[in-house]
Formats: structure tokens, sequence, C-alpha cells
């Protein structure tokens, strides 16, 4: 069994010849009314419906996969930071992470990007919850067309949070403990902001994992006794659509044909 971590990905560090470390800014930058928001459990809309080999389910603010078991160790995901467009959703906000927990349990370790149309001007940072505490990673440049790399391990008594922006040759690490996390799950999401609930920007297509991106070994995720990509969970994959109250804001693809990769598709007018 392999449990990875991104910075076991020689080839990712090969892709640039200096590397520049973000760091953690205490104060959280502003989205549209002044609030970031973290990154949360799913909240469940309570639609399911079995329309392929996994179980599929809606949420009002998750789209993508999850996988459950049990003491999981490692999640990977990588991803084009997509282009947002801020003159269809002004004042909105779209967020995209990988993380442990968070899709039976209250408690989320997860490190992504974000994206926030303040009025109809971009603006893009990378964000990292542990447990129930957010915070922006400052020094961490991010705009549509990058592609970035992330994960989250446990070690120990210790979840580690990475990300790597491969284009621009950007580096962030975090570790802490995080009390009472269950480690019941890993997942792969775009979210939208529902706690305080922002519009839903319109990013057209997120995609995820290494047949879009060329990084092997993602979307993958290891536990007590599956290592590998998501199809490799079997009957524990759920596919995720986001939906609140009948209106439609997300879509998930099904998984390609290695089970490696899939696309978030926005679709709320």
């Amino acid at each position: 069994m392999r449990s990875k971590t991104l910075a076991s990905f020689g080839i990712l560090l090969g892709l640039a010849v200096s590397v520049a470390f973000a760091q953690v800014d205490g104060v959280a930058d502003s989205r549209p009314t002044g609030i970031m928001a973290p990154l949360a459990p799913i909240q469940p809309d309570g639609g399911n419906a079995a329309d392929g080999p996994e179980k599929s389910v809606n949420s009002t603010n998750w789209a993508g996969y999850a996988v459950t078991g049990s003491s999981f160790t490692s999640v990977l995901s990588s991803w084009v930071v997509p282009a947002y467009h801020c003159l269809t959703t002004p004042n909105s906000s779209s967020m995209v992470f990988v993380g442990i927990d968070g899709y039976s349990d209250n408690t989320v370790e997860a490190i992504g990007t974000v994206a926030n149309c303040v009025g109809t001007k971009y603006q893009y940072f990378a964000e990292y919850t542990l447990g129930t505490t957010s915070a922006k990673i400052t020094g961490f440049s991010i705009k549509s067309g990058d592609l970035i790399s992330a994960s989250v391990s446990y070690t120990g008594s210790e979840f580690t949070l990475e990300i790597y922006n491969i284009t621009q040759g950007l580096f962030f690490s975090k570790s802490a403990a995080v009390s009472g996390a269950k480690r019941s799950s890993a997942e792969w999401i775009v979210e939208r902001a529902v706690n305080p609930t922002y519009p839903f920007m319109d990013f057209g297509k997120v995609s995820s994992g290494s047949d879009y991106t060329n990084i092997v070994d993602t979307d993958w995720a290891t536990d007590s006794s599956v290592s590998g990509p998501i199809s490799d969970f079997g009957s524990h994959v759920v596919k995720i659509n986001m939906v609140d109250t009948g209106v439609t804001y997300a879509t998930t693809s099904a998984l390609t044909t290695d089970g490696s990769s899939f696309t978030v598709n926005w679709k709320h007018k």
C-alpha cells in the first residue's frame, strides 16, 4: 500500500528550478461582504439517484467526488484553475479543494483555491481549513489556467496540508493536529459558500485529475484497505451534484475510464 503526499512527487518538484514558499495570513482576504467562508462539510440536499456504478447524491454546497472508508492517511488532487466569468455572476464566489473528512462528520482537513468576483473584478487566493479553522495563504498567487496539485496526509497525530502552483512555482505546507477528526472520507470538491451564503460564481468547468493535468496518481486516496484512484473504492464512491431546493448549480461528470479524473460543470442560470 502506498501513502502519498505532494512532496513525494519528484516530477512536480523538478518542474521549477526555484520554489517560493507561501505563508499563512492571519487576516482573511475579503469576499464581497468582507468575510472569508471556510471550506465546509457537505450539506445534503436530500436527493439521491442511482445513475451509474457509484452512488449519487445531491448537496447544497458540494459538487465532485467523495470516497468513504476508515483511517484515511492521504488524498491527492490536481486541477486547472478555470476561467471565471464575473460579468455573468458579479459578487460571487467558488472554491476548489481536496480534503479528508467533511462527508460524514463535522471536521474538514482541506486545502484548495478560491475565486471571488468582487463586483465584476476577479480575486484569487489559496485557503486551507483544519477542523473548523480556516486561513488564507498569502504569497500564493493564483490565476486562471494555473496548474495546481494539492494533498492532505495524516501521520502520527498530525495532518499535513500541501499545495503547489506548478505554473508559478509556488509551494505551501501546514501541519497540525485536529481534535475529533474521524478520517472516514476523502473528497475532491468544487464548493459553494453557504455559511454565510454567496452567489455561486460561473466557472464554466473545473477539470480534475491526471487525465487533465498529466500529474500521475491524482485523483488518488489511501485508507486502511485501499490505495488508488477514486474508482478503486468501488461501492464506497459517491458522485455529488450541487442542487438546492430544485435549482441545479453544478453537475459532476462520470469518472474517466481509468477512474482518476472528472469534471464539474457550472449549471446555474
